[in-house]
């Protein structure tokens, strides 16, 4: 309840307050990108560096569950709820639109809309959206997992699978409070912004659509539209509404990408994307650790810190999730399920949607960066789309396939923040449907309360803010991740046999020919059997 208060008090505020917030907190943000860039860096570092270990290492064979339980989804339907759920919307906007910007203002003394420009421009999105994005979420995946199903824990939020702060000591129950409110900070802040940085642009293309005015009161509409959508869903729970919605989610996904990619510049998003795969390759150990500790960071250090603040937000709501649908799963498959399906499924819009906004910058079939700098994002894709052959049909397709993303990450968002928020649940109960239907409600303010102040640099700054204080709490469930393993029964090594015990193993007699077809010394002959021939 008090969680609700606050966010309650804080979508009043920001309705009130209006535009005339901006300021205020595009100042926070320059502050957190320029000053506290290096701590983002390094827990992203540090983190991914665990989970390659663990998936090449011996104890990411250990099973999340029983040693031969199957897993309880197939790979397919697993892996499209893990990447429905995390990426909504924003992937089908920003993949458009965040080439644009680096292409522009690109990193140290590279000209703008020069041939290394566009080659990196292409490459940025898919670093901020790929592996080192992705690990994030398998710290409280592992962490919710291992204790759901290997130590039979009944876990409702992140605290209840940190195994560092078991015991009764008042510190650690003090910490463990802490870290459920940073818990629900961080969904609402990061899920709250994606909503509300994507509806301005999901009313922006209905607006195109039908040509009715985009202005405040469309947006409203949308927004009351969403919640009934919202609702249905949640009141369906896991199985039966999330579930079915994650499956249209990344089939529209898919088609709306081959599509583009079918019947726009084909060979040339090819040659892109193959290069930015080098380059990424190249540059991935230089951006990992780029804190521009000389002279200002550019817009490309500045989108990254964003993204990992971003990313961070979701960590704790999308590590309950994939547990929950992860039973059955060894540590490497869920790491490598993140990696392809997460990781890859991310960067193949960056190649296809991005190659082809840069494409249309590049010819001059469209000046998209003058309507980036003048009307905003949301005209920008708005355009984009409005290149393609039946721009109606493409228009309307669009304008569904983000409906149906929104609606996945706020029916798992509220899902999930219900289960923080409630009681102790008897084994295999869902939260209560008021208590799901109150976050789905405050999930709606808040959002909307995002669109009045407006901006991409509100939504940023809610991001990087959100995400801010999860570094902490991810260094917390890493510890205890290392704790759980190290004793897991399935990966202990046996006693190591006495030294005259393997002398006996290795001591076996080797097959030759005939003697007499032998004409060197013979080495190998067991002496006992010499004579004998």
């Amino acid at each position: 309840m008090p969680t609700v208060v606050l966010f309650l008090g804080v979508s009043i505020a920001l309705i009130i307050g209006g535009s005339s917030l901006q300021g205020f907190l595009n100042t926070i943000l320059n502050w957190v990108t320029s000053d506290m860039g290096w701590g983002y860096m390094w827990i992203y570092v540090l983190n991914f560096l665990f989970f390659v270990y663990l998936m090449v290492s011996k104890y990411g064979n250990i099973r999340l569950g029983e040693p031969d339980e199957k897993p309880a989804y197939k790979s397919f339907q697993w892996g499209s709820m893990v990447f429905a759920t995390a990426i909504d919307a924003s992937i089908l906007m920003l993949s458009m639109v965040d080439p644009l910007r680096y292409v522009q203002h690109p990193e140290g003394s590279i000209k703008p809309y020069s041939v290394t420009a566009y080659n990196l421009a292409h490459m940025y999105g898919q670093y901020d959206w790929g592996p080192m994005a992705w690990l994030m979420f398998a710290a409280p995946t592992i962490a919710i997992g291992y204790m759901m199903y290997n130590k039979k824990r009944r876990i409702q939020s992140l605290s209840d699978a940190i195994t560092i702060l078991d015991g009764d000591e008042l510190w650690k129950n003090i910490v463990k409070k802490i870290v459920n409110v940073l818990v629900v900070f961080g969904i609402m802040g990061g899920v709250g912004a994606s909503v509300g940085l994507e509806i301005p642009i999901i009313s922006k293309v209905l607006s195109s659509l039908t040509g009715l005015p985009d202005n405040l009161g469309m947006k409203m509409g949308l927004f009351s539209v969403l919640f009934v959508l919202f609702a249905v869903t949640v009141l369906k729970g896991l199985n039966g509404g999330i579930d079915k919605l994650s499956n249209a989610h990344i089939w529209t996904a898919i088609i709306f990408l081959a599509i583009v990619l079918l019947i726009g510049p084909t060979v040339y998003i090819l040659n892109s994307e193959t290069n930015s795969i080098g380059l990424l390759i190249q540059k991935f150990i230089p951006m990992s650790m780029n804190t521009v500790p000389n002279g200002n960071p550019g817009i490309a250090q500045q989108e990254t810190i964003f993204y990992w603040g971003w990313w961070l937000s979701y960590m704790p709501f999308m590590g309950l999730f994939i547990a929950k649908i992860s039973r059955g799963r060894t540590i490497r498959q869920v790491i490598m399920g993140m990696l392809t399906y997460g990781a890859l499924g991310c960067m193949s819009f960056y190649a296809v949607l991005g190659g082809y906004s840069l494409w249309l910058q590049k010819t001059g079939t469209v000046d998209l960066t003058h309507i980036l700098n003048t009307q905003g994002q949301a005209a920008v894709i708005s355009a984009v789309i409005g290149t393609l052959p039946m721009k109606y049909i493409m228009f309307a397709f669009y304008f569904i396939s983000c409906f149906i993303f929104l609606a996945t990450t706020i029916s798992s968002s509220a899902f999930v923040l219900s289960s923080f928020t409630s009681l102790p649940l008897a084994p295999g109960k869902e939260p209560s449907r008021l208590n799901r239907m109150t976050w789905v409600f405050i999930f709606i303010l808040f959002s909307f309360s995002l669109v009045v102040v407006g901006g991409f640099k509100t939504v940023q700054t809610f991001c990087t803010l959100a995400g801010f204080p999860l570094m902490f709490v991810c260094i917390l469930v890493l510890l205890s991740i290392f704790k759980m393993i190290k004793h897991d029964p399935t990966v202990i090594r046996q006693p190591r046999q006495p030294r005259q015990h393997r002398l006996r193993r290795r001591k076996k007699k080797v097959m030759v020919e005939r003697k007499s077809d032998i004409k060197d010394k013979l080495i190998l002959w067991p002496k006992n059997t010499i004579n004998k021939h």
